[in-house]
């Protein structure tokens, strides 16, 4: 049966906010996914950049659930998430890459809207697909917290892939993409979507969708906007996932600094700025 993942992910897509003492507010994006706990129970995940909630200071945050009327009307419905104990982060975080996981208490409604792990690029993705600069992918999220519609769903944009090469991922942990980043963007998922894609040098055609990985940071150059996006491969969201099934203890690393990836042979000259900043109103 044919599916659509730009629909699919746009509705598994939230925008996460948490006002600030000042009156301004952080803004990220996240995404929701669907991974079974180890014994079979259901279980709803949200990722996100780490940095998204390295940069809210409160216990809560909002996200931003949507509800669809028996008429089909939708409404924007948030709730509060509670994203620490006390000083405790209750969100686990990818040693190196960043890249957070939190399990989250859907509405029963929403929860069918996360997406399965398995959409997720494997080591191999790119390789199988021949992916390589010049390919579009698209992004969503909320730059500067601004939403497509009343409703709260998400902008979706485009972009080609800026960077080679792009695998494996254990060496080319980012890649860029060639859009403009806005805070309110990190967190986002980043995701190809083709119907027909045809080979190089192939006679035949094929269905291409999976997630790529996650928009993460965005480059500067002496305080300069490149207008280029850093995407984590999804390999580090997997990762960061099944953090969340292992024990609980000093090997987790839950509270350290969001560290900001290099940007390969760049990463001397290039200044790294993270996407989600605070101080941007309604």
């Amino acid at each position: 049966m044919a599916w659509d993942l730009s629909v699919d992910l746009i509705q598994a897509t939230v925008q996460l906010e948490q006002p600030l003492a000042d009156g301004s507010r952080t803004v990220g994006t996240g995404f929701l996914i669907e991974d079974p706990t180890p014994d079979g129970r259901p279980r709803t995940i949200l990722v996100t950049a780490a940095h998204v909630f390295d940069r809210m200071p409160s216990v809560s945050a909002k996200i931003g659930y949507r509800v669809q009327s028996k008429e089909g009307v939708w409404r924007y419905d948030p709730r509060t998430l509670k994203i620490r104990d006390g000083d405790h982060p209750l969100w686990v975080k990818h040693p190196s890459r960043d890249v957070a996981a939190i399990v989250v208490e859907a509405p029963p409604e929403f929860a069918k809207a996360a997406i399965p792990l398995a959409w997720l690029a494997q080591d191999d993705t790119f390789n199988k697909y021949s992916l390589g600069p010049g390919d579009e992918m698209m992004a969503l999220g909320f730059p500067r917290g601004l939403s497509a519609n009343t409703a709260g769903f998400p902008i979706l944009r485009s972009g080609r892939v800026a960077s080679y090469p792009l695998a494996p991922a254990s060496a080319f942990p980012t890649f860029l993409m060639d859009f403009s980043v806005f805070p309110g963007n990190s967190g986002g998922p980043v995701f190809m979507a083709e119907g027909a894609r045809r080979r190089p040098g192939s006679t035949e055609s094929q269905e291409v969708q999976f997630v790529a990985g996650m928009l993460t940071q965005q480059v500067e150059l002496s305080g300069e906007r490149l207008e280029i996006g850093i995407v984590t491969h999804a390999k580090y969201i997997r990762e960061t996932v099944a953090q969340l099934d292992k024990p609980s203890g000093p090997p987790l690393i839950q509270a350290a600094p969001a560290k900001p990836p290099s940007v390969a042979a760049a990463q001397d000259v290039v200044a790294v700025q993270a996407v989600a900043a605070p101080g941007f109103n309604r």
